[in-house]
């Protein structure tokens, strides 16, 4: 996620922008595997009920849970150190995702559309966190377009957890009788994100850096069909792994990626 403005801000030749944005992708590795220590820790119980899961190393029995205590300082504080060689505005976002991701796993995964909104505000500050490393300022088109993207992807995961209910009804706050409404609140999110994307494609930001901007509509339809496909599968329940897990094993997946990545080549 770092990587995107330094697409979307043509910085990809700058040897400066590239390094400080892989040593910034460095520190935000090591506060994610903080996080996930803390949430493995406190959803050990838990995991040894769901069927992935469950091969998790603190389920499994492969780590010794009490391993916590000292990776979760210490992996932060390496992210912290390592953040403070990029730059400041960089280092002060990542205490912003540091914080909320905590927050996430102690309280807020347990409250109803805020857990997915605090999710989606994780992914959106990766964003944001890689404009600060190449020190441009975000785009609200970009920023726009990354929440309602990251929100319908993480209410999609939620639809994938009503395949176990009995997991679900231990650590979630969804029933079974808010499926159809995660459902459409999700695909509608994920609607949402192509419509800006098409709005940005129609302003005056986007012409002063593409010279032949139409290439840039071909994004639109690919976007669409590929939300509407993983959707249509999570329904289906026959997407057995997180969506970017999911993409990054999905022949079709990167087939439009190739597409969108020529797409963009023409429109430069």
């Amino acid at each position: 996620m770092l990587l995107v403005p330094v697409i979307t801000a043509h910085e990809w030749k700058n040897a400066d922008a590239l390094l400080a944005v892989f040593l910034g992708i460095g520190a935000f590795c090591l506060a994610s595997s903080s996080t996930y220590t803390l949430n493995d820790y406190r959803d050990c119980a838990q995991d040894r009920q769901h069927p992935t899961k469950r091969n998790r190393p603190f389920a499994n029995g492969s780590l010794d849970p009490r391993h916590a205590f000292w990776l979760i300082p210490f992996l932060a504080l390496a992210a912290l150190v390592t953040g403070w060689f990029v730059n400041t505005w960089f280092l002060e976002s990542l205490i912003a995702y540091l914080s909320l991701s905590w927050a996430y796993c102690l309280v807020l995964k347990h409250s109803i559309w805020l857990d997915a909104l605090a999710l989606a505000s994780l992914y959106t500050l990766r964003v944001v966190a890689g404009a600060f490393a190449i020190q441009v300022e975000p785009s609200a088109w970009l920023l726009g377009f990354s929440v309602f993207l990251f929100f319908s992807l993480t209410v999609l995961k939620r639809l994938q957890e009503f395949s176990h209910p009995e997991w679900l009804s231990v650590s979630r706050p969804y029933t079974e009788a808010d499926r159809p409404l995660v459902l459409a609140i999700g695909v509608s999110a994920g609607v949402a994100s192509v419509l800006v994307l098409a709005l940005y494609l129609n302003s005056d930001d986007m012409r002063i850096l593409y010279r032949h901007p139409a290439w840039l509509w071909l994004l639109c339809p690919m976007l669409l069909y590929w939300l509407a496909r993983v959707w249509t599968l999570a329904n289906r329940g026959t997407l057995d792994a997180d969506p970017v897990l999911f993409a990054l094993r999905d022949r079709m997946s990167w087939l439009l990626v190739l597409l969108g990545a020529g797409s963009i080549y023409l429109a430069t």
